[in-house]
């Protein structure tokens, strides 16, 4: 179990006393115009979970350094996936890099019908996925018009079917105002509560075309002064984790994907990462006992998704956030906790890296170089495709390996493939 493991971690990391700086070069490119189409089959089988997940699993502890043990260096040359489906490695091989590069971007919109600019943009870019914010919300027969009619651009382009998310933490937190859960995460009395209105905001959101939550967030809050407030549902590691089971399986069991953020924590943070830099000074040690706990319950039931925050840590002593991190996406996150999940970095057009003088073009590439398999950008036009070059180009010119861009493919398309988007075969 993951909540074993952590334990463990937290005993040893007392003989650390510098951070660690992660880097991990990897790979990234524009759009072609050869549709590969996706066939309407019948409702394919599903499929088993992605890999092995360490937690569950026990694996065997080895005898090394503290420091390798929990951040052990990422695995070289291996695929994402060694239970990856056929046809998803097929499409992978298939996709022009142009293509490959749009998979891996989640952009936020401007407009609130598929007549509005974006449609256009989005008839040139086989974009990943889309999140829909207030911005895009009138009421819901609109907002069912506009994710019909933007399924209806994709699917008539040729290109694969998006995953369609929003931001709906519960209360004042979320996006669209007429959809649960109807109280913050403060504010629900009991992990019981929190199952039913995700399940009963799952169905909605559904209705609304909607196949993705960024949600819920599993920061341990601290105080009602700091950066989470009510959007923690406590401060107490252990009842949050039960927070994280009940609303991440109630989700799951709606077939609507959830993406439990803002790993590794947020709850000691110096500020909202909405507001500016963000700083969260635990230490390793820390991390371990406290904020890491309820993520690790989310990769236990299984959590298809994950939103890595923005914080600095001492783990790259405060200069690297950690939605660029190395050291917190592939070795934290993924060879510690064992997650095999999708990535996501959270908002490249947050205040917490725009604050740090750090562009969302070169946020982009760093994020993916880093582990992230899909990248949020909620900003306007210019910012998402000056993005895209940037990172098609860092593929091109090898700064970003051409490994990695199908390792997070692999992950996004498996993801598609497992809540039904695009067939078996």
């Amino acid at each position: 179990m993951a909540r074993r493991l952590l334990g463990v971690l937290a005993l040893g990391v007392v003989c650390i006393g510098a951070g660690v700086s992660g880097g991990l070069l990897y790979g990234a490119s524009t759009n072609a115009s050869v549709p590969i189409s996706v066939p309407s089959a019948s409702t394919p089988p599903p499929i088993p979970e992605a890999a092995p997940r360490l937690p569950t699993t026990g694996r065997p502890l080895q005898r090394r350094s503290f420091l390798s043990r929990l951040i052990p260096p990422p695995a070289e040359g291996g695929r994402a996936d060694p239970l990856v489906p056929r046809g998803v490695e097929a499409l992978v091989n298939r996709l022009p890099l142009e293509r490959k590069v749009a998979q891996l971007f989640l952009v936020g919109f401007e407009g609130v019908d598929q007549t509005s600019r974006f449609a256009g943009d989005f008839r040139a870019r086989d974009y990943g996925g889309l999140v829909l914010e207030a911005r895009n919300y009138e009421d819901p027969e609109q907002a069912g018009g506009l994710t019909n009619g933007l399924s209806d651009v994709s699917r008539a382009a040729g290109h694969l079917p998006p995953l369609i998310m929003t931001a709906q933490e519960g209360g004042d937190f979320s996006e669209i105002p007429d959809v649960g859960p109807p109280k913050p995460p403060g504010r629900i009395g009991s992990p019981r509560e929190a199952a039913r209105a995700a399940s009963a905001s799952a169905r909605d959101l559904r209705r609304l075309g909607i196949n993705g939550v960024l949600a819920p967030v599993l920061d341990v809050g601290q105080s009602r002064e700091g950066g989470i407030s009510e959007r923690s549902y406590s401060d107490e590691p252990e009842r949050v984790a039960e927070y994280a089971r009940a609303t991440i399986e109630a989700y799951q069991r709606e077939r609507v994907l959830a993406a439990p953020k803002h790993f590794p924590g947020l709850g000691a943070a110096t500020q909202a990462t909405e507001a500016g830099p963000a700083t969260v000074g635990l230490s390793l040690r820390e991390l371990a006992a406290r904020d890491l706990r309820p993520f690790a319950a989310a990769v236990d039931v299984g959590a298809k998704g994950m939103v890595v925050g923005h914080g600095l840590y001492p783990i790259d002593n405060y200069v690297i956030p950690a939605s660029l991190s190395s050291a917190v996406s592939s070795k934290l996150l993924r060879g510690e906790l064992g997650f095999s999940g999708l990535v996501i970095a959270d908002d490249l057009a947050s205040p917490a890296l725009t604050g740090l003088s750090r562009s969302v073009p070169d946020s982009a590439v760093d994020a993916l170089r880093a582990g992230a398999d899909m990248i949020w950008i909620s900003g306007g036009a210019g910012e998402r495709e000056a993005a895209y070059v940037a990172v098609l180009n860092a593929v091109r010119k090898r700064e970003v390996s051409r490994r990695r861009i199908d390792d997070a493919l692999t992950r996004v398309l498996a993801t598609k493939r497992e809540m039904r988007l695009i067939p078996s075969r």
